[in-house]
């Protein structure tokens, strides 16, 4: 009988991850966007660098940040009991970590992208940058943002290197869908592994779809 639990698994981390990714991306993007400081392009290229690094050098980067010999995993363990690495939680921080950079990409240029005359007229008119940014700018760089946010969630759902590295593999606890695949074709059980297949694939298409139509809402 097939076990979906992996797959259960990996949407309700996806759907975790993605709510923290969101919240601290789109203020990241914001921040970006619209800001001028001292360390913006350092902090820009940070953000984007665990897009191009190798997943398992990533997942080695964060196994250090929060791993038992770390202040945050000492924290961590000293208030919950429990290390992050081989828990649930590593594989929520593997998945936010790796859809974050995604969310932060596109709220910077949805953001970016809302016409200066708005914003013009809005100053004219009086409102300040807080009312700015809150009243024209997120609402009009709505549907940009949601793209990059369905984005993410596809990503976190996706994830392998990173999940690995920092929670392993282990059934039932933190084994998400790509984990499962990978086991059930290395144990030469590709029926085990076609149905997960199946539907993160059509899932990924589904995304897709979506990511399209509100890329081209942002733009209308």
């Amino acid at each position: 009988m097939m076990d979906w639990s992996p797959l259960l698994l990996s949407f309700k981390v996806s759907l975790l991850a993605t709510a923290l990714a969101a919240v601290v991306g789109v203020g990241l993007g914001a921040l970006l966007a619209t800001r001028r400081f001292v360390g913006r392009d350092l902090l820009d290229v940070a953000l984007t660098l665990p897009m191009v690094m190798p997943p398992t050098v990533l997942g080695y980067y964060v196994l250090v940040g929060v791993g038992r010999n770390s202040f945050l995993g000492q924290v961590y363990e000293g208030v919950v009991g429990s290390p992050v690495v081989f828990s649930r939680t590593g594989v929520v921080i593997a998945a936010t970590v790796g859809c974050l950079p995604l969310i932060v990409k596109s709220a910077r240029a949805a953001i970016e992208g809302v016409g200066k005359t708005y914003l013009q007229a809005a100053c004219t008119l009086g409102a300040g940058p807080l009312r700015r940014f809150f009243v024209i700018q997120l609402p009009l760089a709505a549907g940009g943002i949601m793209a990059g946010v369905m984005l993410g969630f596809a990503r976190a759902l996706g994830d392998f290197g990173v999940t690995i590295m920092v929670a392993g593999n282990i059934p039932g606890e933190t084994q998400t869908a790509p984990l499962a695949i990978y086991e059930a074709i290395e144990a030469s059980r590709d029926d085990r592994a076609m149905g997960m297949v199946l539907v993160l694939t059509a899932f990924a298409l589904v995304t897709l779809y979506l990511v399209n139509r509100f890329s081209r809402r942002a733009y209308t």
